[in-house]
């Protein structure tokens, strides 16, 4: 329910997300043990207070330690990459008024690369994915990733998912080009038949007019 409010406002109207990957929780923890220990501490003196100005300083300490487990929180965990239907999201979370994200369609996408390295990465797990994008050659990462071999599967599957649908859509698209095109010129092949002229049939011949002159001439004589 969290991801899906703080995440889905970066879709596309037709996107799904299909994973949200968040950096190893060890690194969350490392973020939040020390505003968490100031927090805890300021309760403290907030329930040992000995004066007034102990509470005033115990409360003012506590909203201080609160603002800044907020702000580590969200530091971690938006800093995450979404992979979608289409394609991976890269976010970065730099303020509380500073934001920023890049997108990688799965067309643009050159290959897909993981790495860990030390002991520690080894033994729990972690590393760093990176993702090559063909149009600028550049390369976008997220370090400390849980299990980044299943993160790489996982965008490659996606990504061969939307080529293939892509590619069907291409194929339709092209077919319903040469239908109309088929379509059109037999219309218009009709039309050229249609429009030619029939020869015009011969006018029938005139019948000789018999010469009464002739015979006149003929019976005076005799």
């Amino acid at each position: 329910m969290l991801d899906g409010y703080l995440f889905k406002k970066h879709l596309e109207d037709d996107e799904e997300i299909r994973m949200i990957v968040h950096k190893h929780w060890l690194m969350g923890l490392r973020f939040l043990i020390w505003p968490t220990v100031s927090f805890l501490l300021a309760d403290a003196l907030l329930i040992l207070r000995h004066s007034q100005l102990a509470a005033m300083v115990g409360g003012l300490w506590g909203i201080a330690s609160l603002v800044w487990l907020l702000r580590s929180f969200f530091d971690y965990y938006l800093d995450a990459w979404i992979i979608t239907s289409h394609g991976v999201i890269d976010l970065e979370w730099l303020g509380w008024f500073h934001r920023q994200s890049s997108r990688v369609l799965y067309s643009d996408i050159q290959g897909v690369s993981t790495e860990t390295h030390g002991v520690t990465g080894t033994l729990l797990r972690y590393g760093t994915v990176s993702v090559e994008k063909i149009s600028t050659g550049s390369t976008i990462a997220i370090d400390h990733v849980s299990r980044p071999r299943r993160v790489e599967s996982a965008i490659l599957q996606n990504m061969e998912a939307y080529l293939h649908t892509k590619n069907l859509k291409n194929s339709k698209h092209i077919e319903e080009l040469l239908s109309q095109f088929v379509a059109q010129h037999v219309q218009e092949k009709t039309l050229k038949k249609n429009d030619v002229i029939p020869p015009a049939s011969p006018a029938p011949a005139k019948r000789p007019k018999a010469s009464f002159r002739s015979s006149r001439v003929g019976s005076s004589n005799s």
